[in-house]
């Protein structure tokens, strides 16, 4: 009897033991299929501003409106900037027509009008010779004065210089315009329509309009106020997606990669589970932040993560704690960080 109870206890012992093997297995199998790890929710934000400087006309949206990408949310006095956009196409006009100009050459008029001069001042030079030889052959008897004789000389040779410029004159008409006079005015019409691009540009910066999804945060100027590139006129806070600060310790490193599907968890939502995704993990060990750290954690090393995750709803705000939860299993999906959208 006294063996056969010994028999029992060791069978018993032994199937303790291996019950308590099992579990601690199991168990053990179990905390390795997720990592645990906690942290808050942050916001990242965008300072909307005007592209120049000008007085605010208009405000369309309050703080904690929302607001989608193209959404207009103010308006600057447009006036200066519609004046220069006049005066700059009027520029335009003008340099088109000094260029139309040049290309178009001379006119068959203007042609026709040097031929004619060329034509008035040869009969000129031929008169003044005639002129100039007439009186040198009455100097020989004395019945006119070397003055005479002197002056029809220098009448003949202006008339010939005169006859010499029409005839340059007519030559330049007949070519039209230099080449480099041509490129000239193509390169001023560049610039005046630069200058018209530049100014409807302007013109169109009058208008702010939101660049992402997200919720008015701060509404900085005010209508009446003079607005600047360095002056924000709103703060939106970027509320889809949303990032959640944690650390992984670093024993748990390895595990953790940029792309790894997550889930965001907070008390104030128990039954509700936010579908995100690993997008960074810091290349750099610190310690243990002093908002989480204990006793205990002082001296260990983590590395910080930012697991983000879809936020339609505004659900989840700046600062919430928030318990992110990565799987481990083989069916958990690594995917590159391209691959994750929030949709509207």
């Amino acid at each position: 009897m006294k063996r056969k109870r010994i028999i029992l206890i060791g069978v018993a012992v032994i199937l303790v033991g291996g019950l308590g093997i099992w579990f601690l297995t199991g168990h053990h199998k179990s905390a390795a299929r997720s990592i645990t790890i906690y942290g808050n929710i942050d916001i990242r934000q965008v300072e909307l501003a005007f592209d120049d400087t000008g007085r605010i006309q208009r405000l369309t949206v309050e703080e904690g409106d929302r607001v989608r990408p193209g959404l207009l949310v103010a308006e600057m006095d447009p006036v200066r900037f519609q004046d220069a956009v006049l005066k700059a196409r009027a520029q335009v006009a003008q340099q088109r027509q000094i260029l139309a100009r040049l290309l178009a050459g001379s006119r068959p008029e203007e042609i026709i009008a040097a031929r004619a001069k060329v034509a008035g001042a040869t009969t000129d030079w031929r008169n003044a010779q005639l002129t100039y030889h007439r009186l040198a052959a009455l100097l020989a008897s004395h019945y006119v004065s070397h003055q005479a004789v002197d002056n029809a000389a220098r009448a003949m040779q202006a008339a010939r210089a005169v006859l010499r410029a029409d005839r340059q004159a007519l030559i330049l008409a007949i070519k039209g315009p230099r080449k480099e006079d041509i490129a000239a005015a193509r390169a001023a019409l560049g610039v005046a329509q630069g200058n018209l691009a530049l100014a409807l540009r302007e013109l169109t910066d009058t208008k702010l309009y939101a660049t992402a999804d997200g919720v008015v945060e701060n509404r900085i100027l005010e209508p009446g106020d003079i607005a600047t590139p360095q002056a924000p006129v709103f703060t939106i806070a970027l509320n889809n997606p949303v990032w959640a600060r944690a650390y992984v310790p670093e024993t748990q490193l390895a595990r953790v990669v940029p792309g790894m599907r997550a889930y965001l968890e907070n008390q104030d939502f128990p039954h509700k589970r936010f579908v995100g995704w690993i997008g960074y993990v810091s290349p750099t060990a610190e310690f243990t932040p002093k908002a989480v750290e204990t006793t205990q954690l002082r001296s260990q090393l983590v590395y910080q993560v930012r697991a983000y995750a879809c936020n339609p709803t505004g659900a989840l705000r700046l600062g919430m704690p928030v318990t992110v939860v990565i799987p481990l299993r083989k069916s958990a999906t690594h995917t590159s960080l391209a691959g994750h959208r929030c949709g509207p």
